[in-house]
């Protein structure tokens, strides 16, 4: 019994650092999930509905060429575990600062920003270089102020390479670990 007393509480310190959250009270870092998590699934929501299959887009009986996840978490899971989504949270969980208030608002436009594009389909050369130069632009500001207010939140939000550095993060607690038989 002490040996799963111990695995959850290593657990929950693991968690605890994962989610920059040490010395936050719990309801802070609920609502900072609710909030990133709820925001980045509206946007995700919104652009979705604002996409309709084109009709050289769909097979033969009218289906869709590509098919989304089917299931109940299909439609959050993308924006729950985009690297800027778990960086944000991260970055929320740091001490009150205007860095921090600054970086959750360019995570805030980016999100914003990403939702437009994906609404409006940029169908010419020169918008779909708007749309990629803007989200890119944008996914750098935010990892540079991200970055000011928790390491790891930049490292995470930096355009290229987030998933990895998560992974990776993840990866190297469980390794730390204990294992249970």
């Amino acid at each position: 019994m002490v040996a799963i007393d111990d695995a959850v509480d290593n657990a929950r310190e693991a968690a605890s650092e994962f989610l920059n959250a040490e010395g936050r009270h719990p309801a802070h870092v609920l609502l900072g999930a609710a909030l990133t998590i709820g925001f980045a699934f509206a946007a995700t929501t919104l652009a979705r509905r604002a996409i309709r299959p084109q009709p050289l887009h769909l097979a033969e009986g009218g289906k869709p060429v590509t098919e989304r996840p089917r299931g109940p978490l299909s439609l959050i899971l993308p924006a729950v575990f985009s690297a800027t989504t778990l960086s944000a949270l991260r970055v929320w969980n740091a001490p009150p600062a205007r860095e921090r208030s600054r970086a959750i608002g360019l995570w805030t436009a980016a999100q914003t920003l990403n939702a437009v594009w994906i609404a409006l389909r940029p169908a010419s050369r020169g918008l779909q270089i708007a749309a990629a130069m803007s989200t890119a632009g944008m996914a750098a500001a935010f990892a540079h102020e991200a970055r000011k207010v928790d390491t790891m939140a930049g490292k995470w939000a930096a355009p290229l390479g987030g998933g990895v550095r998560i992974a990776n993060t993840v990866q190297e607690k469980v390794d730390d670990g204990p294992t249970l038989h």
